[in-house]
């Protein structure tokens, strides 16, 4: 009779293990390089409430277009603009109506020395600086916006024999961190925590100096009939993941 019990209570226990297996899934997911600390928290509070596992692939908005229009295994994007989830929703690549803006960026010059930017970013007019990194204008929405403002502050011209360039944001913070520039234009995401720059010292460059830093996600093809691709684009829009999107210094 004992034995019978013990049976029938590991049928069930074996039985749930294998549901709760069965509801847990997996979203393969291309992330723009600035929201590169903010996702990494995002999966982790996603995974303990969900039991489903993000698998990120960072880099530029850029790149990442280009290995999705290659055939990349992606099933969620989160872009660092509006205009490449546009274009991948108006070829058909996506799931209709899965569009949505998850957070708006912002764009400081940032240097790894306490000190040497000043708040109003008059360090640049200055020009005693050997090299000044930035990300790629091309693959990077947020390089973009470098280049806008140095062309709104008249200093392209002057400062194009300066520029070291990333292929991400992620680069373009790298050379500063590293010494390799003295400063840089980086996202406010990257050195921004709980309401302060983390260390070094910026200038928060004032909006009106660059296009607004719209970020897009949506679903792609590839994850229309994954259940963990909506849930995860659907946990972006509550309490939790919005909470965490602010705390590095992005509006929502």
């Amino acid at each position: 009779m004992f034995c019978h019990h013990l049976k029938a209570l590991c049928a069930i226990l074996v039985t749930g293990a294998f549901s709760t297996h069965a509801l847990a899934g997996e979203v393969n997911v291309a992330v723009a390089a600035n929201f590169t600390a903010p996702l990494k928290a995002i999966a982790v509070a996603f995974e303990q409430d969900t039991g489903n596992t993000v698998v990120p692939s960072f880099g530029a908005t850029g790149q990442l277009f280009a290995q999705i229009n290659n055939g990349a295994p992606f099933e969620v994007f989160f872009s660092a603009d509006d205009t490449t989830p546009a274009k991948l929703e108006q070829a058909g690549n996506s799931v209709a109506g899965s569009r949505f803006t998850y957070a708006t960026g912002a764009l400081v010059l940032w240097s790894a020395k306490p000190g040497y930017v000043d708040d109003q970013g008059a360090v640049l007019k200055k020009n005693e600086f050997k090299h000044l990194s930035m990300a790629n204008p091309k693959a990077a929405p947020y390089g973009r916006a470098a280049s806008e403002t140095m062309d709104k502050l008249g200093l392209t011209d002057r400062l194009k024999g300066k520029i070291v360039e990333g292929q991400s944001i992620t680069q373009a913070l790298q050379f500063v961190s590293t010494g390799n520039a003295e400063l840089g234009f980086v996202a406010l995401s990257q050195v921004y925590k709980d309401g302060k720059i983390t260390g070094g010292s910026a200038w928060l460059v004032p909006e009106s100096y660059y296009q607004p830093i719209k970020q897009d996600a949506l679903i792609l093809k590839k994850g229309a009939n994954n259940p963990a691709a909506k849930a995860l684009t659907d946990y972006l829009k509550g309490p939790k993941a919005q909470a965490i999107i602010k705390s590095y210094g992005y509006k929502i």
